[in-house]
């Protein structure tokens, strides 16, 4: 090339403006439907510890369908669904009948998946297969664990003690469900005259040693944003809060603060706990106009746990029944709400509470005076010898002269 010349790239302007506006015209699929409730996690939070996001052995919905370290556990599916229909005289019409219901529903339960694309296309019916599969197993484990149904001799759930902890992690997934409507149907047709109680039922039963089966009460004014944080349980002790564990409380959500002190429902801490809030919390941060409820509770247990002596003090006030180490356990308040965004603090009134009893000069001076002077047994009795001299010698100057 010759000095001075410039080397300009022919593109043909008319091809570049055409694939463009098949993008922008593109832009709808974007949109938000209110259909959606089961949402794959985010990246952002995933990162944090990914474990508590992807399913042990059993998939239940499309996203984690084609894993196949989770092949194996369809067999025990099939089993469940196979114990299911043989409480028919006749269990060929009856499968059918699941099939046609569901596949009457199948595109809401594809709206139901947000942003989901994979291999089950609407022109095939894998996506029905999968919702009868999964869901019929779902109905028949909920109603063996309330007895409502028997359990066999060689049942592989209930005879393995590993199974049932491996379904009580997978089932809460965020992106490892079936939409409640599905649930339902396949309830009703599979009903049957031993079945005494509703779906939600014997889904909280099966569920009950993990979450609250109460829904909190929520009040608006608790609702507001950029809320002042809360002081440690080191920094409350020496404004002189009290912590007080509450046993029976409809949800471990409804803190209080009453006369200095703070009551807080008795949480258990253990293996599942991190898997059941992370998904709480992604699911509250996925669906549109959710009150971030359970992402205040990890916000404000955070603001009070900022050491393992604030956790230890905690345990020992059986606020917490901490399976884990104490430094495994404040690790996992410190980042539970990580990358989370709080838009409507949920215990907004309870920390001006709170603060504002901090910023009081006579609980923090007493809870001081008690912490120096009265915490070891010869700081009391030379307290008690200090008070008896100082009325002896007020005694003695008052004492009239003779």
């Amino acid at each position: 090339m010759a000095h001075g010349e410039t080397n300009y790239t022919v593109i043909d302007v008319n091809s570049l403006a055409s694939s463009m506006e098949n993008e922008i015209g593109n832009i709808h699929q974007l949109s938000l439907s209110p259909d959606y409730c089961i949402f794959k996690t985010p990246s952002i939070l995933a990162r944090h510890s990914p474990k508590a996001y992807s399913p042990n052995c059993f998939s239940f919905g499309p996203f984690h369908h084609t894993n196949p370290s989770l092949k194996v556990t369809e067999k025990i599916k099939f089993k469940y669904l196979r114990s299911l229909l043989s409480r028919w005289s006749d269990p060929k019409t009856k499968l059918k009948e699941c099939l046609r219901s569901i596949k009457d529903i199948e595109g809401k339960a594809r709206d139901c998946y947000a942003g989901y694309d994979g291999h089950f296309s609407e022109h095939n019916n894998n996506f029905v297969k999968l919702l009868v599969l999964d869901g019929c197993f779902i109905v028949e484990l909920f109603r063996k664990d309330a007895k409502v149904v028997k359990k066999e001799y060689d049942d592989p759930i209930f005879s393995m003690s590993c199974m049932l902890q491996f379904l009580h992690h997978d089932l809460i997934l965020l992106e490892n469900q079936i939409p409640w409507i599905v649930l339902e149907r396949l309830f009703d047709i599979t009903k049957g005259s031993s079945d005494t109680m509703s779906l939600i039922e014997i889904a909280l039963h099966f569920f009950g040693n993990l979450v609250s089966s109460h829904t909190p009460n929520l009040n608006a004014n608790q609702l507001f944003a950029n809320q002042k944080p809360i002081p440690s349980v080191t920094r409350l002790e020496e404004a002189g809060v009290e912590f007080i564990s509450v046993k029976k409380v409809d949800s471990i959500l409804d803190i209080k603060f009453q006369n200095g002190r703070l009551q807080i429902p008795s949480l258990l801490i253990q293996e599942t706990t991190e898997t059941i809030f992370r998904n709480l919390i992604s699911y509250e941060q996925c669906l549109p106009n959710c009150k971030p409820i359970f992402t205040s509770y990890a916000k404000i247990m955070d603001n009070l746990i900022d050491t393992i002596e604030d956790m230890e003090t905690l345990c020992k006030m059986n606020v917490f029944d901490n399976w884990l180490s104490p430094e495994d356990a404040t690790q996992f308040f410190n980042k539970l709400y990580n990358d989370t965004y709080v838009k409507q603090f949920y215990y907004s009134k309870l920390c001006n509470e709170v603060n504002g009893h901090c910023q009081k000069w006579w609980p923090t001076w007493r809870a001081a005076y008690v912490h120096n002077y009265f915490s070891k047994p010869w700081a009391v009795a030379a307290q008690i010898y200090a008070i008896i001299m100082f009325i002896l010698t007020l005694w003695q100057t008052c004492k009239p002269s003779n």
